[in-house]
């Protein structure tokens, strides 16, 4: 598909679900569903289809890095943060940073996070690296 003609499949596509700038969660909210639907089928897509989901994501994308920002946070912070929402104790994150001395260090803040911990830290709690930056 080039960006000077579209197929029928495609145009039909989007006379169903018209694309527009996302500004309300009800927007929102209709085109995460409209994706989901989507991907329930994801391995038998076609051309049209995959041209849709893209464009929906980078609408969703787009909404929610403007509305869903969240507030900037410390290492230590975030640390913090995700051992209370886990339950987790310092001897939990041993397994991370070796022992149970250089954890109290990193939560104390007298020492800084290595780049090994911060890709320990991001696959244990299953979130992007950047938070700990």
């Amino acid at each position: 598909m080039s960006a000077l003609t579209v197929s029928p499949a495609y145009t039909a596509l989007l006379a169903r679900i018209p694309p527009r700038i996302v500004r309300t969660e009800e927007q929102n909210e209709e085109y995460i569903a409209a994706l989901y639907k989507l991907e329930q089928r994801h391995k038998r897509w076609t051309k049209a289809e995959s041209e849709l989901a893209d464009l929906l994501t980078l609408l969703i994308e787009d909404f929610e890095e403007k509305n869903y920002r969240l507030p900037k946070a410390s290492p230590l912070q975030v640390i913090a943060f995700l051992m209370e929402q886990h339950g987790l104790k310092q001897k939990d994150l041993t397994d991370v940073f070796g022992t149970a001395s250089i954890v109290s260090e990193v939560l104390n803040g007298k020492r800084e996070l290595n780049k090994e911990q911060i890709r320990r830290l991001s696959e244990r709690f299953h979130v992007s690296p950047e938070v700990f930056f």
